[in-house]
């Protein structure tokens, strides 16, 4: 029967681990506790989520129609307001994908406005409030979409 090490401090062996001061103050919850993770604070990267669904599809657990499903008025935005990207659609294989972001935030449309330029992104963000962002990728020729990130605009970030 194997048994738990004793905590840090306990006066036990397991207490003489290096680095380890005996304090739960000195374990850090922050994102560069976590080695090789990058990002800003307050941005979802939604990858694994895209990574796990992809994968379902290609071993047949999922149809196209289940996956390529994007509402209309997403796939309009793909082909007119929308920033390319060197991505090609991993369902279709045919196309790339394309990049529509989205922000909700005061004095906007319930609906959300969809961002065409990054001078829009810049002048949102010197007003006032704090915006809440989506940036969603887009198959135009398939309808393939997903959540790709999520993040809070702030005067100090722009996109």
């Amino acid at each position: 029967m194997r048994h738990a090490p004793a905590l840090p401090g306990s006066g036990h062996a397991a207490a003489k681990t290096p680095g380890w001061s005996g304090s739960l103050c000195d374990v850090s919850f922050g994102p560069g506790a976590i080695p090789g993770a990058t990002g800003t604070p307050g941005e979802i990267d939604y990858r694994l989520a895209r990574r796990s669904l992809i994968s379902e599809y290609k071993k047949g657990r999922l149809a196209q129609h289940e996956v390529c499903d994007a509402h209309p008025e997403l796939v309009r935005n793909a082909r007119e307001c929308s920033e390319p990207s060197r991505i090609l659609c991993p369902i279709c294989e045919a196309a790339k994908l394309v990049l529509v972001t989205y922000v909700f935030g005061p004095r906007l449309p319930a609906s959300g406005r969809c961002i065409t330029s990054k001078d829009e992104m810049r002048k949102l963000a010197a007003r006032p409030g704090e915006f809440a962002c989506y940036v969603v990728e887009v198959c135009p020729d398939c309808a393939w979409n997903h959540l790709a990130r999520t993040f809070v605009l702030t005067p100090a970030r722009t996109a």
